[in-house]
């Protein structure tokens, strides 16, 4: 597995252990929720996510001024 999706999947992790109330004792199924979330997401939205998505800066064009 890669670094960034063991990453992300340990970001997701603990989001679910601090809406479950910061349980102990829980820890693999929050792993395994995180896992199976992110791994069955769909590949355009992990596209979205990734960081070697570059992003266009540029303003949207006003609707109807084209040049």
């Amino acid at each position: 597995m890669d670094q960034t999706l063991t990453d992300r999947i340990r970001e997701r992790a603990y989001e679910i252990w601090v809406a479950s109330g910061r349980l102990n004792g829980a820890a693999e199924h929050h792993w395994l929720a995180a896992e199976r979330e992110i791994l069955d997401a769909p590949q355009t939205a992990l596209a979205a996510q990734s960081p070697m998505v570059k992003k266009s800066r540029r303003a949207p064009r006003a609707a109807g001024k084209r040049k």
